[in-house]
């Protein structure tokens, strides 16, 4: 996968647990919780969401790595 489209995997992850979100004002150097007010139920489904959009596994250990796009 290229660049751009694990980005927009990301962003359609996002998008199953924060439908409101507008992609395009997402500011990549701003955390995504504080940005979307994700609690943390809405992580844990983006993680799932971003495990079968991507079929790769993250582990827990890094879960507090994926802040920001």
């Amino acid at each position: 996968m290229t660049r751009e489209q694990v980005k927009q995997a990301v962003l359609d992850a996002l998008l199953t647990v924060a439908p409101e979100a507008r992609p395009a004002a997402i500011d990549p150097a701003v955390p995504l919780r504080e940005q979307l007010d994700l609690d943390s139920m809405d992580f844990i489904n983006f993680v799932i969401a971003l495990d079968e959009g991507l079929g790769v596994a993250v582990p827990e250990a890094d879960y507090g790595r994926l802040s920001t796009v």
